[in-house]
């Protein structure tokens, strides 16, 4: 696996390291110890699928807060996100800041997005399929989120989604 910091403390990019042949190719997408190694969380108890018709679907900013924060590595399986991460952890030096990467079947990276930063992403595809594995189980008296386009983030998405959810575009203002 490859392993490329990001302008957020702890989230990281992933990516394949192929083995490749007449075949196509073979590539670990996950490693307790390699994920160790950096102090990563290992325990994964549940994996996520979303899939998304449209082009232009956004969903987010999602985290879980304590005493249950998850740590999440996404990755797109089918078409084209744009996936975008939120330091939410107070006290850090890049509090409000985010990072954003395309994650693709054709270039097969994922994200680690570390407990205290929200997640979300807009599709860049139709027929987007997102698969997520989550350090903690899904609490839903802790889901918690903020607005995709809040001032305080200032996230410079490729462009205006098409499709929302209620409750996604409901978040109040975030007031750091």
């Amino acid at each position: 696996m490859i392993f490329t910091e990001t302008t957020l403390p702890g989230v990281l990019l992933l990516g394949l390291e192929k083995q490749a042949d007449e075949r196509g190719f073979f590539a670990r997408s996950f490693c307790a110890e390699e994920f160790a190694a950096r102090d990563l969380h290992t325990h994964f108890p549940q994996a996520n699928i979303s899939f998304n018709s449209a082009k232009g679907t956004l969903r987010g900013m999602h985290y879980q807060a304590n005493p249950k924060p998850e740590p999440k590595v996404v990755r797109c399986t089918r078409g084209a996100i744009f996936d975008v991460a939120v330091d939410l952890r107070a006290g850090s030096s890049t509090y409000c800041g985010w990072t954003g990467h395309e994650l693709s079947a054709r270039n097969g990276r994922a994200l680690y997005v570390p407990p205290g930063c929200a997640h979300g992403f807009i599709t860049l595809d139709e027929h987007c399929e997102v698969h997520y594995l989550m350090g903690e189980f899904y609490d839903a008296d802790l889901a918690r989120g903020v607005r995709w386009d809040d001032h305080a983030f200032a996230i410079d998405w490729p462009f205006v989604p098409q499709v929302i959810s209620a409750r996604d575009a409901a978040y109040p203002d975030f007031l750091p």
